[in-house]
């Protein structure tokens, strides 16, 4: 199953694709989506939606499993991320995968094993996980994090039915 992990931002969105066999993962790919600053928003979002179809066509995932919004300090920027996380889920939606939430305390647990790790341990498992990665910045990172979670939530579903 291929799975695409998706980590929203208007700026920039990652993304990352594994292979779940089993138990066992395998990276694809991994990348990250960027709109131009200077941009107004609805174009901002009309090209993230296009490069997210594009990749969704591109590699044909099973599923996909995007991160929640985390409430920030200043509202315009967790509105801003709620667009751009809109966008994502339409677009993973839209192509008729599947599309699990999760909250990055679930992603940092199911990948080190407590919801409380730094961003750094994260990163460090998911280059664990998947050796010999080559991951395109820490939103890419994410985005594979978010992947791996899917990955082991949707194996623990498979075993209890």
């Amino acid at each position: 199953m291929l799975i695409l992990g998706l980590d929203p931002g208007l700026g920039t969105t990652g993304w990352g694709i594994v292979r779940a066999e089993g138990n066992r993962l395998r990276h694809v790919a991994n990348g990250k989506l960027v709109t131009d600053t200077k941009a107004p928003l609805p174009r901002r979002l009309a090209h993230l939606d296009a490069m997210l179809a594009a990749l969704i066509a591109d590699h044909a995932p099973d599923a996909a499993a995007v991160e929640e919004v985390f409430v920030n300090s200043n509202a315009q920027s967790t509105l801003k991320l709620g667009q751009a996380r809109g966008v994502v889920l339409c677009a993973a939606a839209r192509s008729g995968i599947d599309v699990g939430e999760y909250k990055p305390s679930t992603i940092k647990k199911a990948v080190v094993g407590t919801g409380a790790a730094e961003k750094a341990q994260v990163h460090a498992m998911v280059a664990r996980l998947l050796p010999g990665v080559k991951i395109d910045g820490p939103d890419a990172g994410d985005a594979l994090a978010v992947a791996i979670c899917h990955a082991h939530h949707l194996a623990s579903a498979r075993r209890m039915f």
